[in-house]
């Protein structure tokens, strides 16, 4: 089953330097996913000054609850960066 993960930073003052200070593990796990998978695509959403305050990822996985597992040990989430997080089915029309 396919899915958008939509993650948006926290907006306090120390937001970015808690994205920058996971951000190694954060993608040394996305090539993980990729390799395993499960990563479609995704990427940093940017602000209008190209600041990162977010992530959108299109992935792939059995059931939500096994998107849910991994999505609780991403770095971005353990390391309290993402603060706000939506995750909808989708079906890509091209992959």
């Amino acid at each position: 089953m396919q899915f958008m993960v939509t993650a948006y930073d926290g907006k306090d003052d120390g937001a970015l330097d808690r994205r920058l200070t996971v951000r190694d593990s954060h993608i040394e796990g996305a090539k993980q996913l990729k390799e395993a998978g499960h990563l479609i695509a995704g990427g940093a959403i940017l602000d209008e000054t190209k600041q990162m305050i977010g992530s959108t990822m299109f992935v792939e996985f059995e059931s939500k609850a096994e998107l849910d597992q991994w999505l609780a040990s991403d770095p971005y989430v353990t390391g309290n960066v993402w603060q706000d997080i939506s995750v909808l089915p989708i079906r890509l029309a091209i992959k």
